[in-house]
């Protein structure tokens, strides 16, 4: 049984993944944990898989440089094995395997510069694997 991580990334970041054809462990994700679920009982599984996703997000954006574009990447793909870490972030977990860009499932990419007031309210949009390419060029 493999767990849907989702990795906050930057725009070089994803370059690199897609050069290299992997993210290469070890490297924080967020992903439905048991502290989430703890926390968020009444959450469906649609529910508890977007707010990992949204945390990477926010992940994402913190590891933006000066010279990155004002929006954020989140790369989703399933794994074999998480751990879970100590934050104050319950979808936090620490991934200790590379992760395959065959196991990537997808992107959620702003589609337009967000500022960080916007984050709460600006929706990352769905990419597709083949899709993955252009999001970089």
């Amino acid at each position: 049984m493999t767990v849907r991580v989702y990795v906050p990334i930057t725009r070089d970041g994803l370059a690199r993944a897609l050069a290299e054809g992997r993210i290469t462990a070890p490297f924080r994700a967020h992903a439905v944990t048991d502290a989430l679920v703890a926390a968020w009982p009444e959450g469906d599984d649609e529910e508890l898989a977007y707010a990992a996703m949204a945390a990477a997000g926010h992940a994402s954006w913190q590891l933006r440089s000066a010279d990155d574009a004002p929006r954020r990447y989140v790369l989703a793909g399933d794994v074999d094995v998480v751990e879970a870490v100590t934050s104050d972030d319950p979808t936090e977990v620490a991934v200790t395997a590379d992760l395959p860009w065959r196991a990537v499932a997808s992107a959620h990419v702003d589609l337009d510069d967000v500022s960080e007031a916007d984050l709460d309210d600006a929706e990352l949009a769905w990419h597709a694997t083949q899709e993955i390419p252009g999001l970089v060029s």
